[in-house]
Formats: C-alpha cells, structure tokens, sequence
C-alpha cells in the first residue's frame, strides 16, 4: 500500500528496484510456473539476483535500503535484468549516487537570465517558458499564458505545472487525456526527486500532492520515471477549442538546471490555425484592458 503522503521514504532506491521487480514478468524472463505461490507479482528476489548474476543477499540488502554501494557492471546488470528503459536506467544510477559527473544540486529558485527573458519577448507566434527542475514555472510570454493560464496572477509558490495538472480544475480541464499527462507529471518528478532528494520545496510538493490527490498516490508508488523529452500533447481550450502541439524542450547551457519549453503546431494543420487565432485574440484582449 502506498504511504499515505506520498512523499519520498527515504529508501527510493529499495522501492523502485521492488517496483520494477514486481513488473517483470517471470515466464517472459525464463522462469516458467513451479508450482509454488508467488505472493508478489513479478520476479522474487532469488530470479532477479539468478539474472543479474550477483548474490540473493545483494539483493535483499539494496531492496532493504541497507547498501546503496554497487559497481557500475553490477547496477547495469540489475537494470538488464529487470529491461530497464534508458530514463529508468540513468534514475537507478542516480539513486545509486554513482551517476557520471555528479554533482552537488543547489535548492531554491534561481533567476532567469534577462538574455533568456529577452529571447521568451520575441517568440510572439510560439508559446514558451522557462522551467526549473521539478517543473516551476520561473518565467514565461504572453503567448505561454494565453494557451495555459495566467501564471501572473498566481502566487509564486503556485506557479508549478506538475501541481497545476493536480489541483487546479481549469488547468486540469486543458488535457484531451488528463491521466495521460498527469502520468507523465508523476514519473517527471520521481525522476527530478531522485537526483535532487534534499530539495525542500520538492518534497513539500510530493507531500502536498500525496496528501490530496489519491491518483497520484496511486501512480507516486509505481516508480516510474522518465526525463525530458519531445513530447505531442492534446489541449482542449476553453477560446481556441482543440489544439494538438508538439512540446519541445532545449536545455540552458548556461543555467543547466533551466528548461527552455516551447509550444508549436504543424504546419498547415487545424491546430496551427487554432493557436493563430488564440494569439490574436490574446493580443486583443491585452490591447482592451491597457
């Protein structure tokens, strides 16, 4: 049963090795029915350790949180075993605190750089915004807030899109598939919280989520991760009706902790015109009210 709160248990390593165990399936990994009672799903602890060619006990004491201490051959072994994805892989490396260059992460929210302010201005015709890890919210254009909501008008504490997804309706009632994105948010922030375990404002949001949203209780103790990427995403918007956008995300190589995301529509396509109009009459609007 997941923890009530949701929030990180301090054995992140032990349980997304247990949960990636329990989803593996055992005939598919050789081991046909003995005959004996699994009471988990997936692959007990021996069959693991039998595929990844290390000791039961090993096993046990990284699923127990008692060692996080392995070679990089043994953690690639584990993560064959268990047909770990490339996100999956790099998070069990991270947890395992033996990630290539790893790095000490500073807490808090940063600034924007004012080049990177300037560069979201002048993207009139493309919705765009600079995220934090954990996915705040640190800057955006007005095209960005005519497509999503009015993050200005939020306080600062709320401008996170993983919490918006959650707990605002209106922005809820943006996605065509709501737990399609809201899976997403939840493996997005289990990855950000593996590489960033200490930060304070990342574990209020898990324990905020935890405690208010069974959903993503639910999908909190699945485990699964994933790092940025190109993703198409689905909007129904209440002025420019349905939208299908490719989400496409650049990293800052001046601020590495910075993700510059920005929203386009194929060309020629309904969606393109759909955001053409959005954008003219966000751009009314603000001509109205000045």
């Amino acid at each position: 049963m997941a923890d009530p709160d949701a929030s990180l248990s301090g054995n992140e390593l032990g349980d997304f090795l247990r949960a990636r165990r329990a989803e593996r399936d055992p005939r598919e990994a050789g081991f046909p029915d003995d005959g004996r009672l699994r009471r988990v799903p997936g692959l007990r602890r021996e069959e693991l350790a039998h595929l990844a060619h290390v000791s039961v006990d090993y096993v046990v004491r990284l699923e127990q949180g008692r060692t996080r201490r392995g070679s990089r051959a043994v953690l690639d072994a584990l993560a064959d075993a268990l047909h770990l994805a490339p996100d999956e892989r790099a998070y069990l490396f991270t947890l395992a605190e033996v990630a290539p260059g790893a790095v000490a992460r500073p807490v808090g929210r940063p600034e924007v750089a004012p080049r990177l302010r300037q560069l979201l201005d002048t993207m009139h015709d493309v919705p765009a915004m600079v995220l934090h890890r954990g996915m705040d919210v640190l800057a955006w254009n007005r095209a960005a807030g005519a497509l999503l909501t009015d993050f200005g008008a939020l306080p600062q504490a709320e401008r996170n899109l993983i919490r918006l997804t959650f707990l605002d309706a209106g922005f809820r009632a943006l996605y065509a598939d709501w737990p399609r994105a809201a899976r997403e948010c939840v493996a997005v922030l289990r990855m950000e919280a593996g590489r960033t375990p200490h930060d304070p404002a990342l574990t209020a949001l898990v324990a905020e989520l935890g405690a208010r949203d069974p959903d993503f209780r639910t999908w909190w103790a699945g485990h699964q991760v994933r790092g940025p990427r190109q993703l198409t995403k689905t909007y129904v918007h209440p002025v420019a009706g349905e939208l299908t956008l490719d989400v496409q995300q650049f990293t800052v190589d001046t601020h590495p902790e910075q993700l510059l995301v920005a929203y386009t529509a194929p060309p020629d396509s309904a969606s393109q015109e759909a955001l053409r109009f959005l954008l003219q009459w966000a751009a009314l609007a603000d001509t109205r009210a000045g």
